[in-house]
């Protein structure tokens, strides 16, 4: 097998359903005739001049870091999202919350968010990864477990606001570490598996409320709900512990115990060859440098649009609308998970395509217009009560357009490791501001289910959405053609380019 490999051309273009071979001789573009593309090629991975060290080093990464990092936000998820399943299972009678409470409850873990983000970023060019992380993590476990001892609903708007806080700093640290370890032709794919633990959160809040509501309800004096709250802590303490030890932190400081000297060196040398830059000193100067490119401020708007184009994570419209019909608790949390489903499958599948023709916004579209629809559909309301569960099961196709976004940031600013990190915290902190007071408006508790006019924004921001997408594509575009920054200098990161396949670890 290694004599045949020797014989593939040094790099071999590929643009969608073409194949480019450029070789010095007749010899090798009849040896790279004879190199059959495996089936998996088109699902995982596949490049055929990677060697066998390099291929055991992405499978440690792949069962180490993506796990943990997967594992992680799973119960971020599943301590974000049990507030809504706590809601209607018994919470809203229980603290009297008969107004916008929910609402404010939701604003409130939002502040939280939107302060902690980008001084947490900065923290990350400091401090450890495998120290910072985890101690946030633990932070927010024991937060969840005094949710259970709520009295009133400023209890739980005065915790969420905490749990927010520390939860903020995960899902652009998760993103940061990931752009540091893997290529443009791997980064999508994992992005997308950690994000689609988002929905098998939501999915496992669902089936633990149904659970505990049916066995634990009245047990010891505390409510289903409640249980819900200490249940999540449970399962979340042994997570937060395990990250202490196996987070990698980056490649130039990498500590990992299943990590030895070669993979280490390998590490930095694959994302050198590629442009992304290691950490630097965090001086006024990347701040300058940072501010004066369109990467900030047109990011930063793709992501606003995209955290508020649907209603708060307390507000779960087909759970609320399921409860007007007067469904039961158990099916309450139930059948909303089916949508969550959707979700996880989509978001894995677009991002193997999304690697494989390295067209970012040609998939993050598809993502759009899938949530469009459903919006539509639902802004028009009177419609056929099959229709309406379509799209409420539809919803969620619109969230792997977020992952996939983080993703193509991580390519656009890979040549600069403080930006990189900087670009992506404001992107996610100025998403969450908006989402601080925009639902607040959109999708009012007091407008359930029908939610006429956040349907009818949500309809409207998918359309901005496929704008600010096309405009950032064309930028990225333009500064390729130029010789400008942001990873055009290396061939097959960004969007609209071919997949770069090499021989050698000198291309991604």
């Amino acid at each position: 097998m290694s004599e045949r490999l020797s014989t593939i051309p040094k790099e071999v273009v590929v643009n969608e359903s073409s194949l480019d071979v450029s070789a010095s001789s007749h010899d090798d573009v009849e040896s790279a005739k004879k190199l059959k593309v495996p089936w998996w090629s088109y699902i995982w991975d596949y490049e055929p001049g990677r060697s066998h060290e390099e291929r055991a080093f992405i499978q440690k990464l792949d069962v180490f870091l993506v796990s943990m990092l997967s594992f992680g936000y799973f119960i971020k998820n599943l301590d974000q999202t049990n507030i809504s399943n706590a809601f209607v299972s018994g919470m809203k009678e229980d603290l009297r919350m008969n107004g916008n409470e929910i609402n404010l409850v939701d604003t409130a873990w939002t502040v939280g968010y939107v302060v902690g983000q980008i001084p947490s970023q900065i923290v990350l060019t400091k401090v450890r990864p495998s120290v910072w992380v985890p101690s946030c993590e633990l932070l927010w476990t024991l937060l969840t477990f005094c949710l259970a001892a709520a009295k009133t609903s400023d209890h739980v708007i005065a915790i969420r606001f905490f749990v927010g806080l520390t939860e903020s700093i995960f899902y652009p640290a998760a993103h940061t570490i990931l752009g540091s370890w893997y290529k443009p032709s791997e980064l999508g794919k994992r992005a997308c598996i950690f994000h689609a633990s988002s929905a098998a959160a939501s999915m496992f809040s669902g089936y633990l409320q149904a659970g505990v509501y049916r066995g634990l309800n009245g047990v010891n004096g505390f409510a289903g709900w409640q249980w819900l709250f200490i249940m999540d802590g449970i399962i979340s303490l042994p997570i937060c512990v395990a990250g202490f030890f196996i987070l990698p932190d980056l490649p130039e400081n990498t500590r990992a115990f299943y990590l030895n000297e070669s993979d280490r060196a390998m590490a930095r040398d694959r994302m050198e060859k590629v442009g992304r830059a290691p950490r630097a000193r965090l001086g006024r100067s990347a701040f300058k440098r940072i501010f004066g490119r369109w990467h900030v401020y047109l990011l930063s708007i793709l992501y606003i649009i995209f955290i508020n184009v649907g209603p708060s994570g307390s507000i779960n419209p087909m759970a609320l609308w399921l409860k007007a019909k007067g469904e039961s608790v158990e099916r309450i949390n139930l059948i909303p998970t089916a949508a969550s489903a959707i979700q996880l499958v989509l978001t894995v599948s677009f991002a193997i395509v999304s690697d494989a023709i390295r067209r970012r916004a040609s998939i993050m579209s598809i993502s759009t217009f899938l949530g469009g629809f459903a919006a539509l559909l639902l802004a028009i309301w009177n419609i056929p009560d099959g229709l309406k569960w379509f799209a409420f099961l539809l919803q969620r196709a619109s969230v792997p357009y977020g992952p996939l976004s983080m993703s193509w940031a991580n390519e656009i600013c890979g040549a600069d490791a403080e930006e990189r990190a900087i670009v992506i915290g404001i992107m996610n902190s100025m998403g969450y501001a908006f989402n601080a007071w925009v639902p607040l408006l959109t999708y009012p508790q007091v407008d359930s289910p029908t939610f006429k006019k956040g349907f009818i924004f949500s309809t409207a921001a998918f359309g901005a959405q496929a704008v600010i997408t096309a405009t950032v594509a064309y930028m990225h575009k333009r500064d390729k053609k130029r010789g400008g920054r942001g990873g055009e200098h290396v061939p097959g990161i960004g969007d609209e380019e071919g997949v770069i396949v090499s021989s050698s670890l000198d291309r991604p």
